[in-house]
């Protein structure tokens, strides 16, 4: 069992990518395939045994709380239908966890939203979880970070592989290559927000997962507002990196950045190909779809 007990779930960005779709809905309730984005999350989160979880909303977000509430009036109705499928499945979302909403009222970037979380997590480790990226790997990777807290007592952050030409979109480390570790384990000389493609460090990105020392909120009251008058993590963790070693591990497979459109149709395409339900048929549409617009 690991000593994370908390997960903390940014959700309060505006979702301008996706307008007009996000005009009055949450980008975070998007569907994928049939389940809302944030539901794999949440998922995610459950599968690493992270019961405790605390999403930090912001305005026109009160959809989230409803998905993951009790509808007595739906469920009265499936159960009298006969729709015991359907019910179980909108039952599943209001049972997964024991989950907790905080408003962060001014859209002051990542690191103040963490920041919020303090009264919540208190003197704990804890996991973030950012709703745009959906990792489907039965919780694989984040398992693996919070192991690696559990064997080393420090922070662990989830690195992706990514071209010249995507790294100024990210967070991105600099590697210490003094010290080896076992597993693939990563350890982390500095971090350096958005660099320029000759600037880069190492083609190594921060993405969205990430299990932190409760240290992580000292140093957030220690940052100053950056481009935008908003607080970077990644400030934060660079002055964590003066008091502790800090470690990554590389995500390999199953993420998806549905905060992207070309991604979020991708997760779309590829969660509908592995369903059993959906496949085959879906399959056979998109090879005949390929072969008319003349795609293979």
């Amino acid at each position: 069992m690991s000593g994370v007990r908390k997960a903390v779930i940014p959700a309060a960005g505006l979702g301008t990518r996706f307008l007009p779709a996000t005009k009055s809905s949450p980008k975070e309730m998007l569907p994928v395939v049939d389940k809302p984005a944030i539901q794999y999350v949440v998922e995610e989160a459950v599968g690493a045994g992270l019961t405790d979880i605390l999403i930090i909303t912001g305005r026109n977000k009160r959809a989230i709380e409803d998905h993951f509430d009790r509808n007595f009036e739906l469920e009265h109705y499936l159960d009298s239908a006969g729709k015991h499928e359907l019910l179980k499945e909108v039952q599943f979302a209001s049972d997964l966890a024991d989950i907790h909403y905080v408003r962060q009222r001014d859209p002051l970037g990542l690191g103040h939203a963490v920041s919020v979380a303090r009264h919540h997590v208190g003197d704990e480790p804890f996991a973030v979880l950012l709703a745009d990226d959906i990792m489907v790997d039965e919780s694989l990777l984040l398992r693996t970070m919070l192991d690696v807290h559990d064997r080393r007592g420090r922070s662990c952050l989830a690195l992706s592989e990514v071209s010249p030409d995507e790294i100024s979109l990210y967070g991105c480390v600099e590697p210490d290559t003094r010290n080896a570790h076992p597993d693939d384990l990563i350890e982390i000389r500095r971090v350096v927000e958005k660099p320029a493609r000759d600037e880069a460090p190492s083609n190594l990105a921060i993405i969205g997962r990430y299990v932190f020392t409760p240290e992580i909120f000292d140093m957030l009251d220690r940052i100053e507002p950056g481009r935008g008058g908003e607080l970077q993590l990644t400030d934060a963790i660079a002055l964590l990196l003066e008091r502790q070693s800090v470690f990554g591990t590389i995500c390999e497979r199953g993420r998806f950045d549905v905060g992207q459109k070309i991604d979020f149709l991708r997760a779309n395409v590829e969660l509908a190909l592995d369903r059993p339900d959906l496949g085959p048929a879906f399959a056979e549409w998109l090879r005949e779809f390929v072969a008319r617009r003349g795609l293979a």
